[in-house]
């Protein structure tokens, strides 16, 4: 096979690897707003809402590290096919599921095949672009993907839901994973580890026992407050997580290399990661609340509003890797992360009134910084590590991804709800026990604020959405702070040189 025709080959491959990313990034979006829908058809309780919402997350995040290190061992395009399979039965279980539970199994599949999905996309994409160059824009290609399906999740959501039933959203993947399965055998090669050692059951488990209490103790201590179970889940996540690293280190073929967090830069590559995904998650959080609560737009129409926004990420995304070769890499991150922290500080000036041009400014200025950073931070992750370890290196990278989105949206919804809380006083008309209702969400101070009528309604829908930008005013503040020290260290990292390298990594100083 001829140089061109190899080099069309590779791009072919990447078109197919951006699928099971546009699927995962649409299905992280769309779900929210069926929730209305499928809780008057199925009559979940609280407690079975909040898992069918987020059992998804929880077994994805627990199941990463497993399958990037399964993959490895048994080929990441046959793991690739696998997964897509999954993927595609638990949506249609989960389409037409006729109770909670069921729905609640086939999320809960939907996240074990989503497991298998992002880390074999990645781990291919390391192999099949040798060249640090054209990787680089591979990868950017990749994250514009996902910047393009989170902004088209909202709109083909608010689409299917005004057109068909609730069971219509989790449908819209199955066309593209049986897509997935026709082309990927013809265009995708298959790699694996060489040399795999034995699977290592004991620290596939510990990871899932490491990630599934870490992750629900975060998401609960959103929901609930401080409390006896997110204590002890916490306690048993990390303690988990303490045995795991140190069997890592013991053994002679590990799962993940913990030696590789001894090098400054892939500390900083991880971070970099992690502190993007915490921005754009704590963004979307708030201002699609804030679109639709305060402003008053539909889900569709808030989905058309973000559009720009979606479009600045995925310019900036395909930018960084260019700009990346000229300044650094972590330059590149570091003044992402400033555009993000920028963009939160204007976020902080929008109004109860409704700052429609504002919000939409600051949203485009933070998703064009965080995607440029995060494009640039998944590369330096997988730069650090040898190819025949890509899905263990890729599992890193999405780990750092899932940790992000859980962190800010539990950090930043924390510090948002309790200044929510205490940001009502007493209404003149309005009686204390829908004064004190309100004060769980906006969303219930709408309801109640409709069932009261007149000046009663007004003035507690008034206070509600005060409240409510005072909270995120508060939580944009602190993202603002979090972007500008990680940018600070970022720079710091690149001034300080080549690092230290690990004695098992290969290629490290790759990261620059």
């Amino acid at each position: 096979m001829n140089t061109a025709t190899e080099t069309r080959r590779r791009w072919w491959a990447l078109m197919v690897l951006t699928l099971p990313v546009l699927i995962i990034s649409m299905d992280a979006t769309i779900l929210g707003f069926a929730v209305p829908s499928l809780s008057e058809t199925l009559e979940p309780s609280s407690s079975e809402l909040l898992w069918i919402v987020d059992i998804y997350s929880f077994v994805l995040a627990g199941m990463l590290v497993t399958m990037g290190a399964l993959g490895d061992r048994i080929g990441r395009r046959r793991l690739l096919m696998i997964g897509a399979a999954g993927f595609s039965v638990a949506s249609v279980l989960a389409a037409f599921s006729t109770n909670p539970e069921m729905l609640i199994a086939a999320r809960a599949m939907l996240g074990v095949a989503g497991a298998t999905l992002m880390p074999s996309t990645l781990s291919l994409i390391r192999n099949v672009f040798a060249d640090e160059r054209e990787r680089q824009t591979a990868i950017a290609i990749w994250a514009s993907s996902f910047a393009f399906g989170s902004a088209l999740g909202p709109i083909v959501g608010g689409f299917l839901l005004e057109h068909f039933w609730w069971g219509a959203v989790f449908l819209v993947g199955v066309p593209i994973t049986t897509a997935l399965l026709v082309v990927a055998p013809r265009l995708v090669p298959e790699s694996s580890d060489p040399s795999p050692a034995p699977f290592d059951a004991t620290s596939a488990a510990l990871s899932l026992v490491t990630m599934l209490p870490t992750v629900y103790a975060v998401k609960m201590f959103t929901e609930h407050g401080l409390g006896p179970m997110v204590v002890g889940a916490a306690i048993v996540g990390v303690s988990a997580g303490v045995v795991f690293v140190r069997r890592q280190q013991r053994i002679t073929d590990p799962m993940i290399d913990v030696s590789l967090f001894t090098v400054p830069r892939f500390r900083m590559a991880v971070s970099g990661n992690l502190i993007a995904a915490f921005g754009f998650a704590g963004s979307l959080f708030f201002v699609t609340q804030y679109l639709q609560l305060v402003v008053g737009m539909s889900p569709l129409r808030a989905g058309l509003q973000l559009l720009p926004a979606a479009g600045s990420s995925i310019t900036f995304t395909l930018l960084a890797p260019v700009v990346a070769r000229r300044l650094g890499a972590f330059s590149v991150i570091a003044g992402g992360l400033a555009m993000g922290s920028i963009g939160f500080a204007m976020l902080t000036q929008v109004s109860a009134d409704g700052s429609l041009a504002l919000t939409t400014a600051a949203v485009i200025v933070l998703n064009a910084g965080l995607g440029a950073s995060m494009t640039v931070a998944v590369d330096g992750i997988l730069a650090a590590i040898p190819p025949e370890r890509a899905g263990a290196g890729a599992s890193v990278s999405e780990t750092a991804i899932e940790i992000g989105i859980a962190l800010g949206t539990a950090v930043l919804g924390s510090i948002a709800a309790a200044v929510y809380r205490g940001g009502f006083a007493d209404l003149d008309g309005v009686p204390d026990e829908a004064i004190d209702a309100s004060r769980e969400t906006l969303g219930a101070a709408i309801a109640i604020a409709d069932s009261l009528g007149g000046d009663s309604a007004d003035a507690l829908r008034a206070a509600a959405d005060s409240a409510f930008t005072d909270g995120f005013h508060a939580a944009a503040l602190t993202a603002s702070a979090a972007m500008v020290v990680v940018a600070c260290w970022a720079l710091v990292t690149r001034r300080r040189g080549p690092a230290a390298v690990a004695p098992a990594v290969v290629d490290a100083e790759r990261v620059h």
